[in-house]
């Protein structure tokens, strides 16, 4: 899986952006993914994902975690037929927006390090860009009980 890794706040610790590489390609081994898949994951402050949030989701605050899936069915969707392209076609998925604002906020909220809630936000974000999502209280209850058993499965678990 390739996993492209940005760092807008130019602040994100090497080991924090390798562990969510790591935990993100865990994922992708756990939901039986194309090892060509790809996907962005972008760190940035409150200020920005406020900015994304209000221009993308007219939700005027900041917030932990943004997905932007691709496959996603919009009504103003170009359709590829993807059988009519030759060779090799990389299967990108989507990209995620962290907040390391709100990553070290919520840790310390939640009272746990920042590394457990960067890899939930990841993984969360991760989830969503595959189809997953917590619109219904049955939906949530797959969704967050997947989470909770790849994180645990990644030696992730939350402090309790």
């Amino acid at each position: 899986m390739e996993i492209d890794i940005f760092d807008e706040t130019e602040s994100v610790q090497k080991e924090h952006s390798e562990l969510v590489h790591s935990l993100i390609s865990f994922a992708g081994d756990y939901l039986g993914l194309a090892p060509d898949t790809e996907l962005s994951i972008t760190f940035v402050g409150n200020d920005r994902i406020r900015e994304i949030n209000r221009e993308y989701r007219n939700k005027d605050q900041a917030t932990d975690v943004i997905s932007f899936a691709l496959n996603d069915d919009m009504e103003d969707d170009f359709p590829i037929n993807l059988e009519t392209i030759s060779g090799a076609f990389p299967a990108n998925i989507g990209d995620i927006i962290i907040s390391t604002d709100k990553t070290a906020e919520q840790a310390q909220s939640y009272g746990h390090s920042f590394e457990r809630e960067l890899g939930f936000l990841a993984l969360h974000g991760f989830l969503h860009l595959n189809g997953y999502d917590h619109m219904t209280e049955e939906d949530e209850k797959e969704m967050f009980s997947l989470q909770k058993e790849i994180l645990d499965a990644y030696g992730l678990k939350r402090d309790e």
